[in-house]
């Protein structure tokens, strides 16, 4: 890699200066530039071409350790090798700074301080140094006189006084030498650093060369010429982005790119540091600074934290010399994250903790908002003022507010950690519960034995004793949450009616979700003129989930679909409050329940992007399974799979404590829908606890068990789960809510065990339930109905049957209706509509990857003669008279202009049903266009509607 780039001109200057040298006119060189610009490099490649002509190259680091060291780098320059055998002995005795110590030379006999100058440094040297100086000059000069010399001394602004005296006095006896001075010096713009170089450049054979950042093109060149161009091209822009234009860090980040591609960075906070360090006094305590405040402080404020260190003109002329160096952007931040990190990790702790502590204090005293106070002091691991706790506190809530679960989080820990009353501390962790519990409900887990034990000493609330209840329930704990609610009832009476309402919530939520566990447990009732009070310290939103999951325990779904749109529509308003997860997922329980499985996935779907978009794992997880769930009711297995999948990524199955029934019920209907029983049975290994069948996702598990038994013709396993469904919700008085058809699986499981009596009277008690009308309910029990009944009446209880799952969107039992409605015109002779019936079913099947179905469906083409899926495609007959009345309907509207989404939204369907309808209508009529669908189908619509 070439050591410079953009250095030509300095170069050939330098040379330009050497030459005169040569001749006997010496000259002073002042290289200065940025930080990390280059002036050590351009030195290092100048002496050599220097050596090479045979000057004798002399040289000394200036150090700011070094700076108390009297006459250290003219002791350096004297002492260096290379000088002539006569002169080296001289220079060496006549540099040592002991001949500064003559207390003779003092007129009063003070001694000289630790620059070698009066205890005044900016007063006039003593006559010992002056001696010194004159001295080593002539001796210096001597020694060039043979051999010319070129001298080097590197970052002068951090030269020793007596050293500065020396090198003054050499510049002004340069003239008529054989001796070049180069000196290099940073460019920030100290008052003592800017009298210094005024000193040295008002001769006239003084020069000054000033080395400016790397243009972009000259920065590409380096990346590209250390990297090669293939690399470059990818990562170069980002590597000089970085870098701001600055040769030291952007090798320190090539030199990390050879070496550890995958990380880009970790080198560049080290020569960061090694810029700042050698900058002078004060600038890497800016830099700190700054990174503690924050990129936008003002230089008030970080002139304020330093104390009485720096003024904030001081600290603005250091941020623009590091913006000119690159260390800075445009704006005066630092470039990256890393260089945040760097410089503040070269703080000892308990220095970076002070500062930390310092700069709350500041933000408090000055009326910032409660998030920097706050951000101050989880970054210092302490908030020891009185008023910390409280900033910490105010800064969790704002961050709730905005959906920041990991601040809010490390905020609550630290004020739970500093609180002095155990009141407070119990509210504390019950906030820092709550926070926990959106992040990860097994870190929550752990409050749960203090909260129950803060319950219990009087320290929470109602409203904070019933959220803990719900995270008992969820770890299985339900005996210790049945202990909470016990001990809430016997404090809460008459006397607080609001207070009894919300128990007689949590009792309405409790008998639906956990209904195993409320068997029996009832908070006496209301006098009727206090039955609507409100507690103002109890969530809403426990209120909806109460009146949503007793509709669904009385059966009543269909009268609350309302209520759970509207609760929906308000989700997110109420995204903080701990019963509004709960409430949203009954919502959409509720429509699943009124066979509104498409709203239910519209809802879901939306719910679902709106925790993703807050980054909040629980919910996500949540509205995924939730999602699954609609998924797999519309008869698509595939996206149902790919959400459980999800959901038990966003939270572990151990997080997902009993709730964990859910999706995993629903991962294995789905995977043995779709063939993959071998996956659907791995996941049934998976250890649940009893505690999970005393709730509703136990009854899930249960019922997706038996869906595998019976998709793996294991059929008297599938029928033992299905009737301990029925057993299940008998005894916790749910079997009128239809939470699971487990009579029409169970009928199915005794068709397949050739028992058509059981089936019968199975199917017949399922269509004789209050909620059979509705078509998710009625279409699949009507299907077995026909299986089970005698083969005259198959035909129009099929039909009838396929109106309903057209309706009801469920494309699984559309493709298992359609597949027995086929049979049945098969055994009539009616191949053409068998054949028709057929391929809807494997086009269906295929569509929603029902593979089982599908291979089923080809051994029956076989039986009707066709070759495969792919047979005629030509149009039944009939005209509009051969179409259904839901293909009517959607036909009618498509007549008069409606798009496929309108259709959807005016019939309440999905917009692929709507779809899937037309191409069966362009089919049966003969059209291949909407335009040619057959206007009479307007009339269809007066009559339909």
């Amino acid at each position: 890699m070439p050591s410079l780039l953009e250095r030509d001109a300095h170069i050939d200057r330098l040379d330009h200066l050497l030459a005169d040298c040569l001749g006997r006119a010496g000259r002073v060189a002042l290289v200065d530039g940025p930080l990390g610009s280059g002036k050590s490099e351009l030195l290092r490649v100048f002496a050599a071409r220097a050596a090479e002509r045979g000057v004798l190259v002399v040289g000394a680091s200036c150090s700011a350790q070094e700076r108390d060291l009297p006459f250290g780098i003219a002791d350096r320059i004297a002492h260096s090798p290379g000088w002539p055998a006569g002169h080296a002995e001289r220079l060496a005795a006549l540099a040592d700074p002991a001949v500064l110590a003559d207390p003779a030379d003092s007129a009063d006999g003070t001694a000289l301080n630790g620059t070698g100058a009066a205890a005044d440094p900016a007063g006039p040297p003593s006559p010992a140094l002056l001696r010194a100086c004159r001295d080593l000059t002539t001796a210096l000069l001597a020694a060039a006189a043979d051999t010319p010399v070129l001298l080097c001394v590197e970052d002068i602004g951090h030269a020793d006084e007596a050293s500065l005296h020396f090198l003054r006095h050499l510049v002004r006896h340069l003239p008529q030498s054989r001796v070049l001075l180069v000196l290099t010096d940073g460019s920030t713009p100290w008052p003592a650093r800017r009298r210094l170089h005024a000193e040295l450049l008002r001769h006239p054979h003084a020069h000054r060369l000033t080395l400016a950042p790397l243009s972009r093109a000259g920065a590409l060149r380096l990346v590209t010429e250390g990297l090669g161009e293939e690399d470059a091209r990818h990562r170069g822009p980002g590597l000089v982005e970085v870098a701001g234009g600055n040769p030291l860090l952007l090798h320190a980040l090539v030199d990390e790119h050879l070496d550890r591609a995958d990380e880009p960075e970790p080198r560049y906070g080290p020569a960061l540091l090694s810029c700042l360090h050698r900058a002078g006094p004060g600038v890497l305590r800016v830099v700190q600074a700054q990174a503690v405040l924050g990129e936008e402080a003002p230089a008030e404020d970080v002139a304020r934290l330093l104390g009485e260190r720096e003024s904030a003109e001081a600290v603005a002329r250091i941020r623009a010399a590091l913006t000119a160096a690159g260390l800075l952007d445009g704006e005066g931040r630092l470039r990256t994250a890393a260089a945040g990190a760097a410089v503040l990790e070269d703080l000892a702790p308990h220095e970076r903790t002070e500062l930390r502590l310092r700069a709350a204090q500041l933000a408090h005293e000055s009326g910032s908002p409660a998030a920097e106070v706050a951000r101050h002091l989880v970054e210092a691991g302490r908030a020891p003022a009185p008023w910390a706790v409280e900033a910490l506190t105010g800064a969790a809530e704002h961050a709730l507010l905005d959906h920041r679960h990991r601040t809010a989080v490390a905020c609550l820990q630290l004020a739970h950690k500093e609180a002095a009353e155990e009141n407070d501390r119990a509210v504390l962790r019950h906030r820092l519960a709550q926070a926990e519990w959106q992040l990860n409900p097994s870190a929550a887990a752990r409050h749960l034995v203090p909260l129950t034990a803060a319950v219990r000493a009087g320290h929470l609330g109602l409203a904070e004793a019933l959220v803990l209840v719900r995270y008992l329930l969820w770890h299985g704990r339900g005996e210790e949450a049945l202990g909470v609610l016990d001990l809430l009832r016997a404090r809460t009476g008459p006397a607080s009616p609001a207070g009894t309402g919300a128990l007689r919530d949590v009792e309405a939520w409790l008998a639906y979700t956990h209904p195993g566990l409320a068997r029996g447990r009832r908070v006496p009732a209301l006098p009727a003129d206090l039955r609507h009070a409100v507690a103002p310290d109890v969530d809403p939103q426990l209120r909806a989930a109460a009146a949503l999951a007793g509709a669904l325990t009385r059966g009543r779904a269909a009268e609350a679909v309302d209520r759970a749109q509207q609760v929906l529509h308000d989700a997110h308003l109420h995204g903080r409050t701990p019963w509004a997860e709960e409430a949203a997922l009954l919502a959409l329980r509720v429509l699943l329940e009124a066979g509104r499985a498409d709203t239910a996935a519209v809802w879901s779907q939306r719910l679902l992007g709106t925790a993703a978009r807050r980054e909040v794992p629980t919910a996500t997880a949540l509205y995924s399974a939730a999602h699954a769930e609609a998924a797999l009711r519309l008869g698509e297995p595939t996206t149902a799979a790919e959400h459980s999948r999800a959901a038990l990524t966003h939270l572990s199955p151990t997080a997902w404590g009993i709730a964990v029934g859910l999706p995993l019920g629903t991962l294995i209907v789905a995977e043995s829908r779709t063939g993959e029983h071998r996956s659907a049975a791995k996941h049934l290994t998976h250890a649940v606890g009893e505690a999970m069948f005393q709730s509703l996702y136990g009854l899930h598990y249960l019922f997706a068990r038996g869906e595998h038994y019976l998709a793996t013709r294991h059929g008297h396993a599938a029928l033992a789960d299905f009737l301990s469904c029925g057993e299940l919700l008998r005894t916790w008085g749910l079997d009128g809510a239809g939470v699971v058809p487990w009579r029409t699986q169970a009928a199915d499981a005794w068709l397949r065990l050739d028992n058509r009596d059981r089936a019968w009277r199975l199917i017949h008690e399922q269509l004789s339930r209050a909620d059979a009308d509705l078509p998710h309910n009625r279409g699949p029990a009507l299907r077995l109905l026909a299986a089970a009944g005698p083969a005259g009446r198959r035909g129009p209880l099929l039909t009838e049957a396929v109106d309903l799952t057209e309706a009801s969107g469920d494309r699984y039992e559309q493709v298992r209706v359609l597949t027995d409605l086929s049979r049945v015109h098969q055994s009539a002779g009616n191949k053409r509509r068998a054949r028709l019936l057929l391929r809807q079913a494997l086009h269906m099947a295929n569509m929603c990857a029902l593979r089982p179905l599908a291979q089923e469906l080809l051994s029956v083409s076989a039986d009707l003669g066709e070759s495969g899926p792919a047979a005629d495609e030509a149009p039944e007959p009939g005209g509009v008279g051969a179409l259904t009345e839901s293909e009517r309907r959607v036909a009618s509207l498509a007549v008069l202009g409606y798009t496929n989404r309108e259709i959807a939204g005016r019939l309440y369907v999905t917009a692929s049903t709507v779809e899937q309808h037309l191409t069966r209508v362009y089919r049966k009529l003969g059209v291949r266009r909407r335009k040619d669908l057959p206007a009479d189908l307007r009339a269809g619509l007066r009559k339909t509607g």
